[in-house]
């Protein structure tokens, strides 16, 4: 009798949390969200909202909303934890990626570039240099001009080259590819870039989720990575 009366309250319990759960999803949705995802939350009070727009986090009665990056104070430091609940949608893609690995690898670092873009191009050109200070890169494509450009279906041929290293790599020495595709691949990191936020490349993404706007040389982003 106890165990059924104890199983019966732990139903109504996660019945009650699917219900406003539910209800959070619709006050997203009138906000103008799509495909709205609840899960826990950093903040007490509070649940993660992703959407096909970003991260917020909503109040448990659904009636605040924050928007905007979240910092964790500990051992005298500040980290940027905002992303981390992205960090998962970006290791279910890693397959996706480009990388190119270091051989006594420290970190990983993952990149989203534009092969019509200068610092990336700057970027790429010191892999080598990265990759000796033991940080591997992994590249995903954000067409900076959307997914009808040209340079969105460029970089769908290069990703589903058979050798996507050799591919990006002779791109950025101008030899771009003539057989352009549908940018189905690359839409699914365009369309992860924009929940992290990015509006611009490079944008590299930690391993702790932490987003570093912009080109930064080899030796000041092993820097950045350590502290």
């Amino acid at each position: 009798m106890k165990k059924h009366l104890l199983g019966l309250s732990l139903a109504l319990v996660a019945g009650s949390a699917m219900a406003n759960e539910a209800n959070l999803v619709k006050q997203l949705e009138k906000m103008g969200a799509n495909n709205v995802k609840i899960s826990e939350s950093p903040l007490a009070g509070f649940k993660t909202a992703i959407s096909d727009e970003g991260i917020v986090q909503i109040s448990n009665d659904g009636r605040y909303v924050i928007h905007g990056q979240i910092f964790e104070l500990k051992d005298g430091k500040a980290t940027d934890i905002t992303n981390r609940p992205l960090l998962a949608n970006l290791d279910a893609i890693k397959n996706e990626m480009i990388t190119y690995p270091a051989v006594n690898q420290k970190y990983v670092v993952n990149v989203f570039m534009d092969i019509t873009c200068g610092y990336c191009q700057m970027l790429h050109k010191q892999i080598k240099e990265y990759n000796d200070l033991g940080i591997t890169l992994r590249f995903l494509a954000f067409p900076r001009t959307g997914l009808n450009s040209q340079a969105a279906k460029q970089m769908e041929a290069i990703w589903q080259a058979k050798d996507r290293n050799k591919a990006l790599d002779d791109a950025y020495n101008g030899v771009l590819p003539t057989n352009l595709k549908s940018a189905d691949l690359v839409k699914r990191h365009y369309q992860l870039g924009l929940k992290f936020g990015i509006n611009g490349t490079p944008n590299i993404i930690t391993e702790k989720g932490e987003m570093i706007a912009g080109y930064v040389e080899p030796k000041e982003l092993l820097k950045m990575l350590q502290d």
